[in-house]
């Protein structure tokens, strides 16, 4: 199994990208949002990976954050939802928005992705109603963003002086807002299990805080969904 890809890119496409790895190259299918956040050719990348292998046919996918894969796994696991649709709903939508859709149950949502139609896009939020939460809560855990942090993907005992010079001085990108919302969507729902909170309410109640204020910061989640899950007089 293929879980990671480190190297440099030969040539990037609107759904793939050629990225050369000590001289082999490996085509690794990609969404859309993905793609356009790569770095030119030329220059350093790494992603992870999910091997999917069919009778015919051996393909790569990649992701920038093994959140994103964990969410195309999860996706594929309905039926009806190839790879190549799994990759367009989360590039529609992102993890996040993801998550938060099926949290709330708005369909809707996902039916904008292409190639999705409403009964499918039902089927997605009702299959993944009681499986998404554990997902959300592992967001803090799985949002490490590859960016261009490819020194491991150099041989082992290779110097940084003997380095290709695209890889030099490469550096990992800061977090991005949607990695760092999901950090504090999971840190907010262990806070709420720690307080006695079943998940799937507590993944409601932070997916519509988040809807609220999308850049509210763990402690403001908190107090949100506390408030909402408070009992109604």
């Amino acid at each position: 199994m293929i879980g990671r890809i480190a190297g440099i890119i030969l040539h990037r496409a609107r759904d793939h990208v050629l990225i050369d790895v000590r001289g082999i190259g490996y085509i690794v299918h990609l969404s859309e949002r993905t793609a356009a956040g790569l770095p030119p050719a030329g220059q350093a990348v790494a992603l992870y990976t999910e091997l999917v292998v069919r009778e015919d046919l051996l393909q790569l996918f990649g992701f920038p954050t093994l959140l994103e894969k964990e969410w195309h796994k999860l996706l594929t696991s309905v039926q009806g939802v190839g790879a190549k649709v799994a990759l367009a709903v989360l590039g529609t939508m992102g993890a996040e928005g993801l998550g938060h859709a099926i949290a709330l149950g708005d369909w809707s949502a996902v039916r904008k992705a292409p190639g999705v139609g409403p009964k499918l896009a039902q089927r997605v939020v009702l299959e993944l109603k009681d499986k998404a939460p554990q997902v959300m809560a592992l967001g803090g855990a799985l949002t490490v963003d590859m960016g261009g942090a490819v020194a491991p993907a150099i041989e082992a005992g290779a110097t940084a002086a003997s380095a290709p010079a695209s890889m030099a001085g490469t550096e990992a990108r800061p977090p991005s807002d949607a990695l760092l919302a999901a950090r504090a969507a999971a840190d907010a729902l262990s806070a709420l299990g720690n307080l006695g909170y079943g998940q799937s309410e507590a993944v409601t109640a932070v997916a519509e805080a988040q809807a609220r204020e999308p850049a509210a910061d763990v402690s403001a989640l908190i107090r949100a969904a506390l408030r909402s899950l408070a009992p109604k007089d």
